[in-house]
């Protein structure tokens, strides 16, 4: 079958596995997205196991401006396709902080682009595409096994530089970057821990929120545990 006739039955599947009430059960967990069905992950991934890998229906998913169609394009596009102006315009589409994450975590954090892109975005203003660089950052920290420790002690100055950001979900994705990073072996735990150290003490109310995030998270006993 073509594109523009899997297309329309894609979006049927989701239609059906619409329900009001788990929409209204993520809502208060601060989903918030335009054109929200009210599917759950696991049931987007089922239905994305039914399909092939596919650009084009990603590209026209993403169009339909549906919620979960959006968070199905990411998994079902190809990583190698995908271009800086489409990342671009997705990450500008961001309209929510999970449509944010799941993009970055099945997508972005996967493609040639990603490290530029994790830089750039962290400078933006608007609050989901700022928010998508340290997502970035986070998911790289996770994702990238081949990545050397100075690729990610890179990523340092600029957390600590943006920890002042008091929007929610940007300080929560810096606050996450910072401990996805320290969490990767001993010697990057070192130093987020010390960055986490000087922000825990900081004047701004945000960055010591993110520094006392960072402290708890990697000081606690399971990550010392799995470090050693």
């Amino acid at each position: 079958m073509k594109t523009k006739e899997i297309a329309p039955t894609v979006l049927k599947e989701l239609q059906a596995q619409g329900d009001p009430t788990y929409l209204k059960s993520v809502s208060r967990l601060g989903v918030k997205g335009k054109n929200m069905l009210g599917v759950s992950m696991p049931d987007i991934r089922k239905i994305a196991s039914k399909h092939s890998q596919d650009h084009q229906l990603a590209l026209t998913l993403w169009r339909s401006g549906i919620h979960e169609a959006r968070i199905l394009a990411s998994i079902l596009d190809e990583v190698e396709l995908v271009s800086e102006i489409q990342m671009e315009n997705w990450v500008q589409d961001f309209d929510s902080w999970d449509l944010c994450d799941q993009v970055c975590g099945n997508l972005f954090c996967h493609t040639a682009f990603a490290y530029d892109k994790a830089l750039l975005w962290s400078e933006r203003y608007e609050e989901f595409p700022k928010r998508a660089g340290f997502v970035m950052m986070a998911e790289l920290a996770i994702h990238d096994d081949e990545a050397q420790d100075a690729q990610l002690a890179a990523f340092f100055p600029i957390i600590e530089r943006e920890s002042y950001d008091q929007r929610n979900y940007v300080k929560k994705a810096i606050s996450w970057a910072l401990r996805q990073i320290g969490k990767r072996n001993a010697t990057l735990c070192a130093m987020a821990t010390l960055i986490a150290e000087r922000l825990a003490n900081h004047e701004i109310t945000s960055a010591r929120w993110v520094g006392k995030e960072a402290l708890k998270d990697l000081n606690s006993q399971n990550v010392q545990n799995r470090l050693k």
